[in-house]
C-alpha cells in the first residue's frame, strides 16, 4: 500500500511576540488561520499549534472510534469527541504533558461498560495518539453513552 502524505504551510512574519503566521493545509479547508504567540500563551485572537494539535486528535479518535464500534457490528449514530491538551511552561521550557479524551457517543445496542471499554482500547489504535504517547506523561479517556 502506497504511503498517504498530508501537507500544511504555515507562512511567518515578524519576531516571535509581536509577530504573525498564517497555516494554511493542501485541502483548502483549513485555509489561512491565524497563529500567534500571544494567542497560544496570552487567550488572544488566534489559533495556536496546541489547539491544532486538540483538533487532530478530536477528529482521528472521533473516526477510530467510529470504526471500533462498527467493527463490532454496532455502529454509532453520533459521536462527541471534546480532546483537552495540558501544556506546562517551566524553566526548563514547555511541554504537552496531558491530553485527556472527554466522549460522548449514542450507539444503539451497547450498554455503558462495553462502551466505555471500547473507548479505552480505542486510544491505543488512533494513529495521532500514537504519535503523541511517547511524549507525554498521561493519556486518559473519559466515556459517557447518549440516550
Amino acid at each position: 500500500m502506497a504511503d498517504i502524505l498530508r501537507t500544511a504551510l504555515t507562512t511567518w512574519t515578524g519576531n516571535l511576540k509581536d509577530g504573525s503566521g498564517v497555516t494554511s493545509g493542501e485541502s483548502g479547508y483549513l485555509h489561512d488561520v491565524k497563529v500567534t504567540w500571544s494567542a497560544r500563551f496570552e487567550n488572544q485572537p488566534g489559533t495556536n499549534p496546541e489547539e491544532l494539535i486538540a483538533a487532530a486528535e478530536a477528529s482521528c479518535y472521533s473516526m477510530a472510534l467510529a470504526s471500533s464500534l462498527t467493527k463490532q457490528d454496532t455502529p454509532p449514530e453520533v459521536i462527541n469527541t471534546k480532546a483537552t491538551l495540558t501544556m506546562r511552561r517551566d524553566d526548563s521550557g514547555t511541554k504537552l504533558t496531558r491530553l485527556h479524551l472527554d466522549v460522548e457517543a449514542r450507539v444503539p445496542g451497547v450498554d455503558e461498560t462495553r462502551f466505555a471499554a471500547i473507548a479505552e482500547a480505542t486510544k491505543e489504535g488512533c494513529p495521532v495518539s500514537v504519535l503523541l504517547k511517547p511524549g507525554l506523561e498521561e493519556l486518559t479517556v473519559s466515556a459517557k453513552l447518549l440516550k
